[in-house]
């Protein structure tokens, strides 16, 4: 039982890092600027705030 909830939390939080990444991305210029992040970073960001340092 323990490995089936490893593996859906793994995938919860994979769908986390994808949207949370996509919804960085398409930012705009200016509007991802204003709160001080780049875009080109959202994959960092992402991985960041969904699985920690």
């Amino acid at each position: 039982m323990a490995i089936i909830e490893k593996i859906r939390t793994a995938a919860q939080k994979r769908r986390a890092y994808i949207r949370t990444r996509d919804e960085i991305a398409r930012l705009s210029r200016s509007e991802a600027l204003d709160l001080g992040i780049y875009p080109e970073d959202a994959a960092r960001i992402a991985h960041q705030a969904v699985y920690g340092k």
